[in-house]
C-alpha cells in the first residue's frame, strides 16, 4: 500500500474504513464462539459503526441460515428413510 493510499485511508470517517485481512479472519473466529459469537453477530449485523463490519457479519449470518437449513433438510430425510425403512 502507498502512503497516498494510507492517507486517503485515514482521511475516511471510520464507518467507512475498509477493514484489513486480520479483521475478517479475527471476526470469522470471533463468530465461531458458540453463544458468545452469534451474539456478536446479531449486534455487528444491525450495527452501523463500520459498513464493512456489517456488510461481513450480515454474508455470515446467511450462511449460517444456509447451513442450518441445509442440516435441518438432511436430518428430515435421514428421519424420513429410518422411518419408512
Amino acid at each position: 500500500m502507498t502512503e497516498f493510499e494510507r492517507d486517503e485511508i485515514e482521511k475516511l470517517p471510520y464507518k467507512y474504513r475498509p477493514m484489513s485481512a486480520w479483521g475478517y479472519f479475527g471476526y470469522s473466529l470471533l463468530f465461531l464462539i458458540p453463544v458468545v459469537g452469534f451474539i456478536f453477530l446479531l449486534v455487528f449485523s444491525f450495527s452501523d459503526v463500520n459498513i464493512n463490519r456489517r456488510c461481513f457479519a450480515r454474508s455470515y449470518f446467511c450462511a449460517v441460515i444456509v447451513l442450518c437449513v441445509a442440516l435441518a433438510i438432511f436430518i428430515g430425510f435421514g428421519i424420513l428413510l429410518a422411518v419408512c425403512q
